[in-house]
């Protein structure tokens, strides 16, 4: 049998859904109107379920075949499946009863982009912005088209109209800020916001990439200031609390950042970033006790937290307890393993412990990693020439000063080794170069070896450069 079914209100709208559920089960034919079906539909979509929805969407279509609307519907949820074919076939379909609809062309264009077309995706969202009474959505999705290709200027272009069309639009100002971020242009992007700002001060999203913006010049009050502006105006803004923590951090004020970190539990659940974070705060306080209390929370929530296993390890190794920190290091090191500053640290450990082999081999992951490492290079030669490796610790000088041509105290070292060797024409060569890159850190030779300071040879060439 045949049903009629319209409705004016939201219960008759839920009650919509109920008779097509009714009618599933019934296996019978209920005719409903087109703004029933729309509902319908909906509800499904909302309810993350795009089977039931394209199975609606298919009543609609044999009840009412002329109604784009359920067509470009159709499209959308073809597209949710990654079934592409059929949306073009749908889309293809509804381009002929209406040609002038902007969705056919929205959505054409997101399929185009999903499948990296990007110059199709362009060409028809051009045709959207053609059609369109709001294009603001349109203009932000060819931004999101530049950045894939790769090409952020024109995303800034296109952000910035978009947000010229509709200035709440939260997600363009925080993809804006991206792009001026890949860019490294940061006075650009301080000189918008703060012009954003004047006209929508109220912008909560504005003042905290402001911030961010400040943040990353290392302007660190002025990023405090421009957080403290987006809490006052969203006052359970955690991510502003968040970033304002790690500011203060930069100026060294780990009390009052502890207590900003501890603020975000307010507004959100307590998160494994956040506790680390109080961790490295309390570790840098040297209050090692509260710092693992903290370091251990951030594990509990998140095992795979590797700056945290790495924060256990360092509070035990600051209470000279290397064995035990060497367990902790590792449990980093399995999470991250071609960070240097995790195997730096363990270098380091198996030294202090006197596992002089295991502490090399360390050593040569640190530079593996990081061969810009100055102190893990003046470091893993102490360790070979206090091993009476002379030859090594120059050699392993010589490729040091190959990775850093600008580092003094690398020369300077050298000279030490080569003096040592008892190569002495050598060493008055690689003095001269150290005085000449940074006579004033010509101390760091009578630091390392003090005896040197009674060497006439080193003494005359040295006043030739600090006189």
């Amino acid at each position: 049998m045949e049903e009629e079914f319209f409705f004016e209100s939201n219960e008759d709208a839920q009650r919509s859904v109920e008779r097509y559920e009714e009618m599933i089960r019934n296996q019978d034919q209920y005719f409903f109107d087109a703004g029933a079906f729309e509902y319908i539909v909906d509800f499904y979509i909302e309810k993350n379920d795009p089977v039931k929805a394209l199975q609606v969407v298919d009543y609609a279509i044999n009840q009412h075949p002329y109604a784009t609307v359920f067509l470009i519907k159709q499209a959308h949820l073809y597209i949710l499946t990654n079934n592409n074919d059929q949306a073009f076939l749908a889309l293809q379909k509804a381009e002929l009863l209406e040609p002038s609809e902007p969705d056919i062309y929205l959505l054409r264009g997101n399929i185009f982009q999903n499948t990296e077309r990007f110059s199709e995706a362009l060409e028809n969202y051009e045709k959207a912005l053609g059609l369109a009474e709001s294009t603001d959505e349109i203009l932000l999705q060819m931004a999101y088209v530049y950045q894939s290709m790769g090409d952020y200027e024109s995303a800034i272009t296109y952000i910035k109209l978009s947000l010229e069309q509709n200035m709440e639009n939260q997600d363009g100002l925080y993809e804006l800020a991206f792009c001026y971020d890949v860019l490294d242009k940061q006075e650009e992007s301080i000189k918008f916001y703060q012009q954003y700002i004047d006209t929508d001060p109220y912008s909560y999203a504005a003042w905290y990439n402001l911030g961010n913006s400040f943040h990353k010049l290392n302007l660190f009050e002025k990023a405090i200031d421009a957080y403290d502006y987006a809490i006052l105006i969203k006052e359970d803004f955690s991510s502003a609390y968040f970033n304002k923590g790690n500011a203060l951090v930069q100026l060294d004020k780990y009390d009052e950042a502890i207590d900003v970190y501890k603020q975000t539990f307010e507004y959100e659940q307590p998160n494994a970033d956040t506790y680390c974070a109080i961790g490295e705060c309390y570790e840098k306080l040297e209050k090692m006790d509260e710092a693992r209390s903290y370091y251990k929370k951030s594990v509990k929530m998140d095992p795979k937290m590797a700056d945290a296993w790495f924060g256990i390890g360092v509070t035990l190794n600051h209470e000279e307890r290397y064995f035990e920190s060497l367990h902790f290091y590792k449990k980093a090191i399995d999470l991250e393993a071609e960070n240097a500053d995790f195997w730096f640290a363990m270098a380091d450990a198996y030294y202090k412990l006197g596992q002089i082999e295991e502490s090399i081999t360390a050593y040569e992951k640190v530079l593996e990693y990081n061969p810009l490492d100055i102190e893990a290079w003046l470091d893993f030669s102490t360790v070979l020439y206090e091993q009476g490796k002379l030859l090594d610790a120059s050699e392993t000088m010589a490729e040091a000063i190959k990775n850093n041509p600008e580092a003094a105290e690398l020369y300077y070292r050298m000279v030490a080794y080569l003096f040592a060797m008892g190569n002495y024409a050598d060493a008055l060569g690689y003095l001269e170069t150290a005085l000449t890159t940074d006579p004033d850190k010509h101390y760091i030779l009578f630091e390392y070896l003090p005896q040197l300071q009674d060497n006439s040879a080193i003494i005359n060439v040295i006043n030739r450069y600090i006189r």
